[in-house]
């Protein structure tokens, strides 16, 4: 019996993922356990396998598709069976297979020897070969004409992105040129004289004349093979969404401060200097770092914590989120309870996630639960910058790069190397004084670290 490839629960807050490749054609053979497609999640990469061994009967979706959780993506089972009882409600089949026509029809439906798909439902009219049901529903929002799009997808089919691109090419107006418009009594160029060709209100003509070359010189209009667009999907969608709803949703406040950084450049000259057998030399300034902040944050349990609703979790155990940057953008792992690990453990932790994320092999559960976050930017030259939230955290900071700062000491001046150490609040929750005496703290816990490491 013909069994469907569900795609599982990928962590409690992933609701739906993109399809990204294809491993199995329909037709194809294909064990259990075998993989069978990639998935991207908000947070990484993931495989889908067979949940049986048989044959690849049916795909419910296309590359490129955005699909839920637990939903039906295809199915597997003997040649010849029914699967239309397995497709998912409104979807639409990238393809199904006859294995059971005899050789004779094949070889009438296509090549000799070849297989017979059953092709999906018949495109519009205008429309040689189809139209993905999003591309549809974009079309038909926007009021574009698929009989008029080139498509990109296969076999010339019309998928999202080219309804996109027609959008991108189409006269942008002004709110005061749209209004105008929109009365029946304007018409607009193809171009106007606006930023990127953008539509002025002077550069709309009477709807009853004959339109004519504007009098303003316009800029030289952009050849379409010199626009690359990109649709965001995926993480780089969700990232969007969630640093605009964290600006609109909280209210940030940043500090900035520095630290002496002599102790920690010492302790990492002596690590990297150190034997090899005591396992010390691949720990980092930011390993120092992470450390410090786990044993600092215990003692401002205000920073260590959720803001949920009209509720404030503080928690007693350090759960230390540490942003990396990957391909695919910007993926923040946690490092369960920091504050009880060693440094040298820490380090390791640290270094263990940062290459599941950027191989694509970190897990949905690894990736939340985070109390507060870090962020580095030192090593790109950053001296400081303004972190933004992961709610529902009320802390984050922001680490720069180590730059000489002129010290007073006694009556001449020195100069000392510090780091830039920048601390985004959410000031619902979280006052400035607090903030202010957690930098306070870190930064003499940074300049002496070794009373840290003592502890």
């Amino acid at each position: 019996m013909a069994v469907p490839v569900i795609i599982q629960k990928l962590g409690n807050s992933v609701e739906s993922c993109l399809l990204i490749e294809w491993k199995k054609a329909i037709g194809d053979a294909i064990n259990e356990g075998e993989p069978l497609a990639d998935v991207e999640t908000d947070k990484a990469v993931m495989e889908v396998v067979s949940p049986a061994s048989g044959t690849l009967l049916a795909l419910f979706a296309s590359e490129g598709d955005e699909v839920p959780v637990l939903s039906n993506v295809a199915a597997v089972g003997e040649p010849g069976e029914d699967v239309e009882h397995l497709r998912p409600a409104g979807g639409e089949a990238e393809g199904t297979i006859d294995l059971s026509a005899p050789s004779s029809e094949m070889a009438a439906a296509g090549e000799p020897g070849t297989l017979a798909h059953e092709t999906t439902p018949a495109p519009e009219a205008g429309v040689a070969a189809g139209i993905s049901p999003r591309a549809k529903n974009l079309a038909r929002d926007k009021e574009v004409d698929p009989a008029n799009l080139l498509g990109s997808g296969p076999g010339g089919r019309v998928i999202e992105r080219d309804v996109v691109a027609a959008l991108a090419l189409q006269p942008r107006l002004s709110p005061v040129a749209q209004a105008m418009v929109d009365t029946g009594e304007f018409q607009a160029p193809d171009r106007g004289s606006g930023p990127g060709g953008r539509v002025m209100s002077n550069d709309l003509m009477p709807a009853e004349t004959p339109q004519v070359q504007a009098t303003m010189p316009t800029p030289q209009a952009t050849a379409a093979d010199d626009i690359e667009i990109i649709q965001l999907k995926g993480m780089r969608k969700l990232i969007a969404e969630r640093m605009l709803s964290s600006l609109q949703t909280t209210a940030q406040l940043t500090l900035n401060a520095s630290a002496d950084a002599r102790t920690i450049l010492d302790y990492r000259k002596r690590f990297k200097a150190s034997d090899e057998r005591l396992g010390l030399q691949k720990i980092t300034i930011n390993d120092l770092i992470l450390f410090a902040v786990s044993r600092t944050l215990p003692e401002f349990p205000s920073l260590n914590a959720l803001f949920l609703e009209n509720e404030v979790h503080r928690y007693r155990p350090v759960h230390l989120a540490v942003a990396v940057d990957t391909p695919r953008g910007l993926v923040v792992p946690v490092i369960r309870h920091a504050d009880s690990l060693s440094l040298q453990q820490l380090s390791q932790e640290a270094k263990r996630l940062a290459q599941a994320t950027l191989d694509g092999r970190i897990s949905p559960d690894e990736l939340t639960g985070g109390t507060f976050t870090v962020t580095n930017l030192g090593s790109l030259g950053v001296e400081n910058f303004t972190p933004v939230l992961n709610p529902p955290q009320v802390g984050i900071l922001g680490v720069g790069n180590i730059n000489l700062k002129p010290v007073q000491v006694d009556d001449k001046v020195e100069f000392v190397p510090h780091i830039g150490l920048s601390l985004t609040i959410n000031h619902q929750v979280v006052d400035g004084a607090p903030a202010a005496r957690f930098l306070q703290a870190l930064s003499a816990g940074l300049a002496d670290i070794g009373l840290l490491l003592a502890l």
